[in-house]
């Protein structure tokens, strides 16, 4: 019952702030001659299997969009201007959505552009017609679709040039997608002719394209059904007869690439990189591949390949680079505070070189601090670390000509790290060997065969070391380890894009598995107290940990000047076998900047549980990790934008093992009341290259308060009820 009754209340919130909007008017802001689009419909009166979506696109003036159960709440905040034009007038249009207002013009419009699609798709003689419905300023609009006939092919004749091309276009006609039967239409017989044409490009049919093709269907030999006609013709359909030339297979004549001179590169990594080779027959398939591999070299700003007909069969390559930025420093700064005075800052400042011996190589040097404190106080907590990275173009030991395809990058990593904390000093240096690359621009891969972490536990207080002594989970997660394992992340994206200016979707995933190799060996080794294998007098961690994100954000507005952004995030971590709990620096926490913004980093949960007061500054982590989070964003003048934000989550323990696990660990029976929400506003500065970002979160649900989780408007501002938070980029 008590789960129910928090997520009624969470309902009741919800539903009153959406009362209050959604008795906004979302036409007060019209004249009097003007009406809202508020609807389109599509009605296909004699098929009801067809596909009512593949019309809509065709529409020229579309509504406005919806988000929840059909109600768009920045389209009613838009109409709640005064009328005067001032401040509220400017600052409600720049949050809001203006009505999408009716167009009589546009919808005769649409009639016609949906006509003449439908035709294409191959339904001849089509009827559409609008009707339209006005109620209350709002008007909905119907557009009535009969269908016109389909005629389905009979047969198919083909005619082609002879000699080489017809040999190549008889091989081909098993991967033909237009076959006797199917219905003609201008859009099937489109398709192919893409398709073929990039076959014929990829066989050395250099320049070929679907302006060759041409097409006759005889519809009255056999009324209702179509003698289709597909010919290839030795001339384009801008041209005549007296242009024809024969369609030859080209090969490779001279390949050059250049750079300028100022750009020192070996010659061996730019040919080796290059799939377009000599003597080769040409491939437009090698052209693009040769582009992409260049260009993840991430040195040029622009990578030009020319083909230039140089005989009757030979065509030439250039390719021409031009040389980007080849090195520089890069800063990153995250500042934090919240109403019980505890400053957090989090400094990161990288060098990089993308050429660094000559061969593509990438260095990457960073150096990073967290510092902790609060101001006229001994409390603090001080973090260094420094990291090394080198990255090949290629995939070390395996030569180039094994992958036709992008080539993957090795990478090693070095790094070291340094806390020093009220309650202990730790130091931890790792390494790591992987490889990354991606297909086809939007699947990004990491594997990391080899991964190692040794970490060591200095100057524990004693009052700490007391408390880890009569916590067994506690006390297995804060002691000296050796962790050797393996990873993989996978990143997903519709988007490339730096700053998508378009609707996108991405998803990240990313698994670590520890000590099975080691536990092998178990038997051969040195057991501690516990019983646990030692390596190095340091027991060795063994468990397995995944972490799924999931995000999509909607672009909308003029010029994409809106933005609603999502994620969800879940990740857990389980340790087995050698280990009885996971290595602390691997646990899950929440609060911070790109996290719950309403709390500071790691002062949010496990579960219900209050401040772990042992730690003098908060280092609250669980083994699993919800979270989930939207934001809308909205630009307001010159380079500033504004956003509104919600974020819920925590993390929880899975072993019954703690002092505390009635409240830390997760049960279904408490989710409910373990949720910790907020809500909040921020504020940007957009320099294109360089985003800055401020926001404030306000606690809307704590379970660490054991009398009222809730927390209302009047507490918002107060001690322990909300979090600043500064940083540099989107929190996602």
């Amino acid at each position: 019952m008590g789960r129910f009754r928090d997520i009624m209340r969470v309902f009741a919130l919800c539903a009153s702030a959406g009362t209050v909007l959604f008795s906004c008017s979302t036409t007060r802001v019209l004249r009097d001659d003007e009406y809202r689009l508020a609807k389109n419909k599509i009605e296909v009166t004699n098929d009801r299997h067809f596909n009512e979506k593949d019309i809509e696109p065709y529409i020229k003036q579309t509504p406005n969009s919806y988000f929840i159960f059909g109600w768009n709440p920045f389209l009613n905040i838009y109409n709640m201007t005064n009328g005067k034009g001032g401040g509220w007038d400017r600052f409600v249009q720049k949050i809001g959505v203006a009505p999408v207002v009716y167009d009589a013009d546009m919808v005769d419009a649409s009639v016609e552009n949906i006509t003449d699609h439908l035709a294409y798709r191959g339904y001849y003689g089509s009827k559409v017609s609008s009707r339209i419905e006005v109620r209350k300023k709002r008007v909905r609009v119907t557009y009535v679709v009969t269908l016109g006939k389909r005629i389905p092919i009979r047969e198919i004749t083909w005619s082609v040039p002879e000699g080489e091309f017809a040999e190549e276009f008889w091989r081909d006609t098993s991967s033909m997608t237009v076959r006797k039967g199917d219905w003609l239409s201008e859009d099937a017989l489109d398709k192919e002719t893409e398709r073929s044409s990039r076959y014929f490009r990829d066989r050395g049919f250099f320049g070929f394209s679907k302006n060759y093709y041409s097409f006759v269907a005889d519809t009255l030999t056999y009324p209702g059904e179509a003698l289709l006609e597909m010919k290839i013709n030795d001339y384009t359909r801008n041209e005549t007869e007296k242009d024809a030339r024969p369609l030859r297979r080209f090969r490779i004549g001279e390949v050059t690439i250049s750079h300028p001179d100022n750009l020192k590169v070996r010659e061996s990594v730019l040919t080796n990189l290059n799939t377009i080779i000599p003597g080769d027959t040409y491939s437009e398939s090698e052209v693009n591949n040769t582009y992409s591999r260049l260009s993840s070299l991430s040195m040029f700003s622009s990578v030009n390949i020319e083909m230039n007909q140089a005989d009757s069969n030979v065509v030439d390559c250039s390719i021409s680079l031009t040389k980007s930025r080849l090195q520089g420093f890069k800063l990153n700064m995250e500042a934090s505070t919240n109403s019980s005075g505890l400053f957090g800052v989090s400094p990161q400042l990288s060098y990089f070189h993308r050429n660094i011996f000559r061969g593509g190589e990438w260095l990457n040097l960073s150096f990073m601090g967290n510092f902790q404190f609060r101001p006229n106080d001994d409390t603090r907590s001080n973090e260094f670390g420094v990291s090394a990275s080198l990255s090949f173009p290629k995939f070390l030991f395996l030569p180039y000509s094994l992958f036709r395809g992008p080539v993957p990058r090795t990478e090693i990593n070095i790094s070291y790290n340094y806390q020093n904390r009220p309650e202990y000093t730790r130091n931890i240096i790792s390494t790591s060997l992987g490889y990354s690359g991606n297909i086809r621009g939007r699947l990004y891969y990491q594997f990391y065969p080899l991964q190692l972490n040794i970490v060591r536990l200095f100057d524990l207080d004693e009052n700490f070391y007391s408390s880890l002594r009569n916590d067994p989970f506690m006390r297995n997660s804060y002691q000296d380890h050796f962790d050797l394992g393996s990873g993989v992340t996978f990143h997903y994206t519709t988007n490339s894009s730096v700053n998508p200016k378009e609707t996108y979707f991405y998803t990240r995933l990313q698994f670590d598995i520890a000590g099975n190799v080691l536990s092998a060996f178990k038997p051969l080794m040195k057991k501690d107290a516990d019983g646990a294998g030692m390596i190095w007098n340091t027991p060795f961690s063994q468990y397995v940990k995944a972490e799924l994100t999931l995000g999509r954000t909607w672009v909308f507005g003029r010029n994409g000047g809106q933005a609603v952004a999502t994620r969800f995030l879940a990740g857990a971590g389980y340790a087995y076998g050698n280990s009885t709990a996971l290595p602390f620096e691997k646990h899950f926490y929440s609060g911070g900047a790109n996290s719950l913004r309403g709390w500071q980093a790691r002062s949010v949960g496990p579960g219900l549980s209050p401040m772990d007061m042992t730690f003098i500054i908060p280092n609250q982590t669980g083994d699993m990790k919800l979270e989930a989070n939207v934001e809308y964003r909205f630009k307001m003048f010159w380079k500033v934008a504004g956003a509104v934000f919600a974020d819920a989550g925590n993390v929880w323990t899975l072993r019954d093992g703690g002092a505390d696990a009635s409240t830390s660990m997760f049960r279904w029976s408490t989710f409910g009341q373990s949720i910790a929400a907020n809500w909040g506003v921020g504020i940007r500065l957009d320099l294109n290259f360089l985003l800055l970002r401020l926001d404030m979160g306000m606690r809307v649900h704590d379970p660490a308060r054991t009398d009222n989780r809730w927390v209302g408007p009047s507490q918002w501002l107060r001690r322990g009820c909300y979090a600043l938070h500064f940083g540099v980029g989107y929190p996602f």
